[in-house]
């Protein structure tokens, strides 16, 4: 191929078809394009495969192109493919040659020819073709006078160039491959395998994991074929032993025509004699015909071989062979390594040398030369039972021939079979057998089922298929296992933008295909790869790389033991060192281990190890065998680091303290306030002398003096006071040194400055006057220290008993998981050998686990067989079970319902997906830094400025006492002439400052907040809103965006019948009859759906009981099957009741009495005659998709095809009800939206909050859900661990995030959220993670949450400016600023002022308990005439972790035009939307033109 006539090929993403007739319009309007050969367009796939002419083309010019008709074109890879081209040679046959250029322009216009070199003298035409497109067949057509050029041919025939001649020999090979989850992975491995050279065709089936190759065994050999698919990631392994197809007539012909050299391969197939052996066999291991057959198919392939007889009674196979080409031993390796690959064979016997016709030749002369060229096709028989009439037989044909690559099907209804002619490589024997048995056949394949297989083209370079032999015995024993042990590392890689298990299955399945790596294991959940490499030839940086490249992020995690397993056990019967050395040594030596330590006192082992390699059991076992004991040590699996037990215990104990000693202080405090206020009384009244009021102050009891200078007052004061400043003030000066340490000042500064300098001013003052013996009791503050000490400890317990409640919610995760697994040996046969209970720690990656039905899943997994549904809602949150089969991936915690399942653990411990959410939950209220309160905000300023003003006025003071000693000796109290001046002074100068310090002492700063915030939460409380403490309170008045989940939230999570569509007339079968039918045949049901139909019938037919059910039959994922009786008595009860009511009515109109009678005895009789007569009548009932009505052989007619897809657009399940074999109804079921959902969207949006939906459900539900309470931005499909990173994005963008939810889904996004608000029927651990719960299940709660926590902010700060004010006011005051207008402030007004300040703060806060929450009418009433709801094109759809919303397709003018203007008249039209909502936004592309889509008012018919 020259390169430089490459032609390319792109696949480009195409989003917007939503039909056939868009698929036509792109591959019309881009096939014209100038250098476009050929595209293919694929609607379920939503891609194009374009193959062009880079010259003339290129990818961005090819989606641009697309870009204009109007969809979105996305290129997955710019990279284009080169694509494989062909040259044939053509001679002119017509005499008169024709005008070349007329050639040149034919041939120029076929699609699929990329150039032409014409040589007019030796009449050839040498043309360069795309063989995928056309061949040289296709061009003999188009120009009648050129035929192929034979001698070019033969002097090619060494490189095999041309694509025609190459389908001569073509071989058809099945292989198996695994590890396909969707269509892309077929398209990849089609487009992959399907460019090679020498491969003719390629189909991939996705269902049955297989792949039907067509290929050219000169070309290609089938472990190249092998190699080429496992490196596009997916294991293969050949099925069926490639056969050699039908001849066509122009293949017999170039046959004929064709001279082949001489060679031994030729010699070897050419019509002569020669000399065969036979040997026997001994084969053990077949268990079935299909055995026999595949060793009979996989050797007849072999072209050494000539017949091969296998016997499974006598466990042998007698095969003659060409002696001169292979040995019976070659024969016995080709025998062992037939898939399965588990016979062992032996050699019996070699038996004389006969001569024997080769089979093939023979069959080659055989050929008739007439056979027309027809596509290949196969036959089989298929054993069917159970048929009983024609119409038996015409259902089945008619079924079956419309299944994609059926040709035709003949049923014998005598011979109780049918033959199906079909082409292998669109269908296979056995997805005919199944889709026969589905439709309620038995059906068996013919043994003799082989399909006629016919040798072609004796080539030269066709190779002995030893091959085949090579890839069995590589298959079964690994070429690197034994350099993996010796060269293997392991990393973990931390990825990020998965979204769901597809994007796991791509990483895995891509990672295996590069070289270096032997095994990947991704963990959804914890975004966690953890891969094991050869370092020699990789590094994790690479590997990162390749994931990166992907698309995903991703990072190596340093820290590489994180994925060994740790484990502790106790081991008993151990007595001296020399078991300790036993047990290390013997455990050290098995491989896996890397680490071994055992302590002889505690009886503990501690021990690493790989659990790749080995596992817990393992290990319990090899000590068990050493005959000691060993035991897990059962770790505490609870969450007690979280449940800040410590910090509750030390705030109680210092809050008792503190009040136990601070009772006494305040009655002391009482007590001389009273008797000072009394005193100034009297001054005030009697005039009474400063003398003769100090005469009195110091004879009441507490002034007495116990030594001169040390009053009982002032001694009692210091005792109480030191216990508290020491003991109860301990953990402040803990804090508070910690806050200073970080250069910060906050609230505990400030507690700790106040306290501590009013203690030790106090206690130096009265040491002083004690030493100077003095008369007048000193003024001393020890009151204020175990005063602020009790309310602020009573604050800080309160808060950490609202903390710790988060815990409990871990707890509850935890106890969620299973804690003990059945662990199962299997044989190699899949048979049961033996089961244990193991506790869920001991599971190792790899066990086979049974899980019964009702059980729970103790780990994650992949099922190995069965077929059940599972509850995930766990995970999911979504009510709707989800059906397992082979293959499905399951999740630990998720109850399994109906069947039992073989699951192999692929995630234990700390691995599985409920770890991961305990896990997140755990770091999500770790890492939520409580709010910066607005006391300690204010603080922050307070203390340095208090602390400022202090130390002034003690300067200011002794300054101007220097200057002007008249002013100390007039304003101080007890000035005593014995002391010296300068220590006047200072006294003077200190007690002011330490005025000032007390009176700012902030304990209204340290009420205002928790006294609101314990009346706010008391508040809410009352009125069914539970708050959890002061943080979610005063954070809920700062959130801009309130987050919703779907299911359980804004619906109620359970389905409801939301529309019953009846398609028959009334006169044959009423509306009743079929819901009484209906009714009684899913009242047997497990299945949400079936409970919701049920409750649903009675309700309608107001009955408590419904009729029988027999031969009740559930298919998973189709629906039932029953039959129903006894429905006519409920049915004609319920027209009695009707006429018995009339029947009534008239009577009391006629007050006759004898209606009345007759009424009733009538009824009697009625009854009686029902029993006997109407029972007796049986129908047969089927309730399912429209799979299973097709299975039975219904039709369903497009009218009722388009109600159902009308439905599913709206996020409803439609199910079909057909009565003997007739459709009768068409029911809706749908997860109904709460009553108040839309109110309670509006009034949020009102306030000016922006509200999201957020759910774990399809877009289409969640579409249709925002569209019917009118939120206009949506995420969906969610994973738990996404919902926390969304949460995480928004407050990224500086926004403060409510996330209201109820499931255990929603558990780590409500703990990550700055309000976590859960509904109160929701589950325990929901409950627990969030910080305000509703009781009621309520939304307009969550508005009246988020306006209590506003109000009380309010109440916050108008604390504030209450406390604030005393301190204003106080401070100048204390300070001595008005001394000279005669306002001195007292030390007891002091005290007076900041008990008032607290006190009216207190009384402020009590305001609160005024609060109404609004009622639903009021709320009603104010925003009725303004709530609409959304249509689809307003809404903004996400899917998963992206942020990309998925935009409208390009709209040409017309449709703009005709969009803006429907828009503008709907909110023209429409009352209940306001004005402004015109949309200018594009329609989203499922609501292209499509109408308003509002919820029609579902009447049923």
């Amino acid at each position: 191929m020259d390169p430089r006539k490459g032609v390319n090929s792109v696949i480009i993403s195409v989003e917007g078809m939503t039909c056939n007739s868009c698929v036509c319009s792109i591959e019309q309007q881009i096939g014209k394009v100038n250098g476009v050969h050929h595209i293919k367009v694929s609607l379920e796939e939503k891609n194009a495969t374009i193959i062009y002419d880079p010259k003339l083309q290129t990818p961005k010019t090819l989606q641009e192109a697309i870009d204009d008709m109007g969809f979105d074109a996305i290129l997955q890879n710019p990279n284009p493919l080169p694509v494989l081209t062909d040259t044939v040679f053509l001679t002119i046959t017509a005499s008169p040659a024709p005008p070349w250029d007329h050639i040149q322009s034919t041939l120029f216009k076929t699609k699929g020819v990329t150039d032409i070199q014409i040589s007019p003298q030796q009449r050839t035409a040498v043309v360069t073709i795309i063989p995928s497109i056309v061949n040289a067949n296709q061009i003999i057509e188009l120009v009648p006078d050129l035929s192929l050029d034979i001698g070019t041919l033969e002097k090619k025939s060494g490189t095999c160039e041309d694509h025609s001649m190459a389908q001569a020999g073509e071989v058809m090979l099945k292989m198996k491959v695994e590890g396909m989850t969707c269509h892309s992975c077929t398209s990849t491995i089609e487009g992959k395998i399907g460019k090679l050279q020498g491969v003719q065709r390629i189909k991939v089936s996705l269902d049955n994991q297989e792949a039907t190759i067509v290929y050219q065994p000169h070309l290609i050999s089938v472990e190249e074929i092998k190699k080429q698919i496992e490196a596009v990631g997916f294991p293969a392994f050949v099925k069926k032993q490639p056969k050699y197809l039908k001849l066509g007539a122009i293949d017999v012909e170039r046959l004929k025509n064709t001279p082949v050299k001489s060679s031994e391969g030729s010699q070897q197939r050419s019509p002569s004699y020669t000399s065969d052996s036979t040997a026997t066999f001994f084969i053990d291991g077949m268990h079935c015909k299909s055995c026999v057959s595949n060793i009979e198919s996989a050797l007849s392939t072999l072209q050494y071989v000539s017949s091969i007889v296998v016997s499974l009674e006598n466990r042998s196979a007698s095969v003659t062979y060409r002696a001169s080409s292979v040995t019976p031993e070659t024969l016995r390796k080709a025998i062992e390594a037939v898939s399965p690959g588990q016979y062992r064979v032996s050699i019996a016997s070699e038996v004389e040398e006969s001569t024997f016709n080769s089979p093939y030749s023979s069959s080659l002369q055989k050929l008739p030369l007439n056979i027309v060229s027809q596509p290949l096709t196969q036959e089989t028989m298929v054993n069917i039972g159970g048929m009983t009439c024609n119409s038996c037989v015409q259902s089945i044909e008619g079924v079956i021939s419309k299944k994609a690559g059926v040709k035709s099907i003949r049923v014998s209804l005598a011979n109780s079979n049918g033959t199906v002619e079909y082409d292998p490589l669109l269908t296979s024997p056995e997805t005919l057998r199944k889709a026969i048995e589905d439709m309620g056949f038995d059906a068996t394949l013919s043994e003799t089922n082989e399909p006629l297989v016919v040798l072609a083209q004796p080539s030269s370079e066709m190779p002995l298929l030893t091959s085949v032999n090579e890839l069995y015995t590589k298959m079964m024993t690994p070429a690197h296992e034994k350099e993996e042990t010796k060269t293997s590392s392991k990393c973990y890689i931390q990825v990020t933008g998965m979204t769901c298990a597809s994007c796991v299955a791509n990483i895995e399945r891509n990672l295996r295909r590069e070289e270096g790596i032997y095994s990947v294991l991704v963990a959804l959940m914890a975004g966690k790869a953890e891969v094991r490499y050869n370092p020699t030839v990789i590094q994790p940086p690479m590997i990162a790389e390749f994931i990166r490249e992907l698309g995903f992020g991703a990072t190596v995690i340093e820290n590489a033991d994180e994925g060994d397993g740790v484990l502790e056990l106790f081991v008993r019967g151990m007595t001296c060192a020399s078991c300790v050395h036993k047990i290390e040594s013997t455990l050290t030596k098995h491989k896996g281990i890397f680490y071994c330590s055992v302590a002889l006192a505690t009886n503990k082992a501690h021990i690493k190890y790989d659990p790749e390699i080995i596992g817990p059991r393992d290990i319990i076992h090899t000590i068990e065998s050493l005959g000691f004991e060993a035991s897990l040590v059962k770790k505490d699996r609870s969450a007690s680091h979280l449940d800040h037990k410590r910090e509750i215990r030390q705030w109680r104990r210092s809050f008792l303290v503190s009040l136990f000693f601070c009772i006494p202080v305040m009655g002391l405090m009482i007590y001389m306030m009273v008797m000072d206020h009394h005193l100034a009384t009297l001054h005030h009244n009697q005039n009474m002398s400063k003398e003769e009021i100090i005469n009195i102050h110091s004879s009441m009891f507490l002034e007495r003096q116990i030594l001169p200078g040390l009053s009982i007052m002032n001694l009692l004061s210091f005792l109480l006071c030191v216990p508290v400043q020491f003991f109860g003030g301990w953990y402040f000066y803990i804090q508070a040194y910690k806050s200073l340490k970080h250069k910060t000042a906050n609230m505990d500064v400030l507690i700790v400055l106040a306290t501590t300098i009013a203690f030790v001013y106090s206690l130096v003052i009265l040491l002083v006057a004690v030493y100077e013996r003095a008369k007048m009791n000193p003024i001393t503050f020890f009151d204020t220290p175990p005063m602020l000490f009790v309310f602020i400890a009573l604050g800080r317990w309160l808060e950490h008993i609202a903390k710790g409640k988060t815990s409990e919610a871990l707890a509850k995760l935890i106890s969620l998981q299973a804690t003990e697994a059945t662990v199962v040996t299997l044989d190699p046969e899949n048979i049961l050998l033996s089961e244990e209970q193991v506790d869920v720690e001991l599971v190792q990656r790899g066990d086979i686990i049974k899980v019964v039905p009702g059980g729970k899943f103790p780990v994650d997994g992949r099922v190995i067989e069965g077929h059940s549904m599972v509850d995930e809602s766990l995970i999911t949150g979504e009510a709707m079970p989800v059906a397992k089969k082979p293959g499905s991936t399951v999740i630990a915690g998720s109850i399994n319902q109906n069947g039992s399942l073989l699951i192999c653990a692929t995630h234990v411990g700390a691995d599985t997906t409920l770890s991961q959410i305990v896990k997140l939950v755990e770091e999500a209220q770790t890492s939520k830094a409580p709010i910066q309160q607005f006391a300690d905000k204010l603080s922050g300023y307070f203390v340095p400025f208090i602390v400022f003003v202090s130390i002034a006025t003690l300067l200011v003071w002794i300054i101007i006492g220097f200057l002007n000693f008249e002013i100390v000796e007039t304003y101080f109290p007890g000035y005593n002439r014995s002391i010296s001046r300068t220590e006047m002074i200072i006294r003077f100068a200190f007690q002011a400052s330490i005025t000032v310090l007390c009176i700012a002492c902030p304990c209204s700063l340290g009420l205002a907040t928790p006294t609101a915030v314990m009346v706010g939460t008391g508040v809410g409380a009352q009125n069914g809103i539970l708050i959890k403490g002061g943080e979610p309170l005063e954070m809920a008045h700062k959130v801009k965006v309130v987050v919703f989940d779907k299911t359980g939230t804004i619906t109620h999570g359970t389905p409801v019948v939301n529309q019953v569509k009846v398609l028959v007339e009334s006169n044959r079968i009423s509306r009743n009859k079929i819901l009484a039918i209906v009714g009684t045949a899913e009242s047997n049901s497990e299945h949400p759906l079936g409970a919701a139909v049920t409750k649903y019938c009675k309700q309608e037919l107001n009955a408590e009981t419904l009729g029988t059910c027999i031969d009740f039959q559930v298919v998973t994922g189709c629906g039932i099957s029953c039959k129903v009786t006894n429905v006519e008595g409920l049915l004609h009860k319920n027209d009695w009741k009707i006429k018995e009511n009339n029947i009534k009515n008239t009577s009391l109109v006629q007050i006759d009495a004898s209606n009345e009678q007759s009424s009733t005895s009538s009824s009697m009789v009625i009854d009686a005659q029902l029993s006997n007569t109407l029972n007796a009548q049986q129908y047969r009932v089927l309730i399912g998709n429209r799979e299973w009505m097709i299975r039975n052989g219904l039709v369903i007619n497009n009218d009722v095809d388009d109600s159902m897809i009308e439905h599913e657009r709206k996020g409803r399940t439609a199910v079909l009800v057909a009565i003997d074999d007739e459709l009768c109804g068409l029911i809706a079921i749908a997860d109904k939206v709460k009553p108040e959902a839309e109110l309670a969207v509006h009034i949020l949006k009102s306030m000016g909050l922006e509200v999201v939906l957020m759910t774990g459900d399809n877009s289409k539900t969640a579409r249709s859900i925002a569209s019917q309470v009118g939120i206009t931005k949506v995420f969906a499909e969610v994973l738990p661990s996404h919902k926390v990173a969304k949460v995480k994005q928004l407050q990224e963008e500086g926004k403060r995030v409510a996330m209201v939810g109820d499931g255990i889904n929603d558990s780590p996004a409500l703990a990550m959220a700055n309000v976590g608000i859960a509904i109160g029927t929701g589950t325990d651990v929901a409950i627990e993670a969030a910080d305000v719960v509703l009781i009621r299940n309520d939304l307009l709660d969550v508005v009246a949450s988020i306006d209590l926590s506003r109000k009380t902010v309010k109440r916050i700060r108008i604390n504030f400016v209450f406390a604030l004010i005393y301190n204003l006011v106080g401070i100048p005051i204390a300070a001595g600023i008005f001394m000279p207008i005669g306002l001195v402030l007292q030390p007891w007004m002091g005290s007076a002022a900041m008990a008032a300040s607290s006190v009216s703060v207190v009384l402020s806060s009590l305001f609160l308990k005024l609060y109404r929450k609004p009622t639903y009418e009021n709320y009603e009433l104010h925003v009725r005439s303004q709530i609409g709801q959304k249509s689809p094109s307003e809404i903004s759809v996400h899917v998963g972790i992206d942020d990309i919303s998925r935009n409208s397709p390009k709209l040409g003018l017309l449709d703009r035009i005709v969009n803006y203007s429907r828009a503008s008249i709907n909110s023209l039209l429409s009352d209940k939307r306001s004005l402004n909502s015109v949309v200018t936004s594009e329609p989203d592309k499922h609501s292209l033109l499509v109408g308003d889509f509002r919820e029609d008012d579902d009447t049923a018919l």
